[in-house]
């Protein structure tokens, strides 16, 4: 668009305004984060000072919210998650089309928990995964894992960019048909505020989910600890 550079207060408001009708046309879906401010200033031609009074004036009028550190998104907007949906954490954000990706952060051999042991059935080792999710490079949530079949050959690279279930089925040949979940309300500890950038005892979404393959087996046990304030947890009738 063309501004009209008459003054301050008509330049910040004509992009708020224009701003606005792009939220409403949906130009920020899925995510609802809107572009940095460096981009907006860029966009526009004008100082930072005028893209913050835009963005000012649009949290006033409840049309977006700003997270310090994060950026800027569309009020009320949340990633969602069908849970009567059988689909992986990770996939659950690419078929939104939002940008997610995995950081791992911890791969090794370990001993079965024993609150762990009646459910796998084995008293020896699996292996165990930690990994990083994030959406538009913020992290959104940490996902540990206790995986009963691990092929070894699969290099860390690839154990960072496909969902645990992949992993599995790759490794077991064979197909996961059930999984179950649990929701509750967690808190941080010092170690996850620090990977999800949150305050410590900041109230997370605790997902506990444990799978099976199709021969009945355990496939894997896994906790979630989600950021609440950009996911929704849902359930389609449909």
């Amino acid at each position: 668009m063309t501004l009209v550079r008459d003054n301050l207060t008509s330049l910040y408001r004509q992009i708020a305004d224009t701003l606005q009708q792009e939220i409403a046309a949906g130009c920020y879906q899925p995510s609802g984060k809107l572009p940095s401010e460096s981009a907006l200033e860029q966009r526009f031609a004008v100082s930072r000072v005028t893209v913050r009074l835009a963005l000012k004036h649009l949290t006033g009028q409840g049309v977006v919210e700003r997270k310090q550190g994060k950026g800027t998104y569309v009020a009320g907007k949340k990633v969602a998650h069908g849970i009567n949906v059988m689909r992986s954490f990770h996939e659950s954000l690419t078929q939104q089309g939002l940008n997610a990706t995995m950081r791992l952060l911890e791969k090794k051999s370990s001993p079965t928990p024993e609150n762990l042991q009646s459910l796998f059935n084995v008293a020896d080792n699996l292996t165990f995964i930690a990994r990083l999710h994030l959406v538009d490079g913020e992290p959104i949530a940490v996902g540990h894992s206790y995986i009963s079949v691990f092929s070894e050959n699969m290099s860390w690279e690839y154990i960072e960019q496909q969902p645990t279930w992949s992993l599995l089925e790759k490794s077991a040949g064979l197909a996961i048909t059930r999984a179950d979940i649990r929701i509750k309300l967690n808190f941080a500890d010092r170690a996850l505020a620090e990977i999800l950038n949150v305050t410590v005892d900041a109230p997370l979404f605790h997902l506990e989910r444990t799978s099976w393959f199709e021969d009945s087996r355990c496939a894997e046990h896994s906790v979630f600890y989600i950021r609440p304030e950009r996911y929704e947890f849902t359930w389609n009738n449909g």
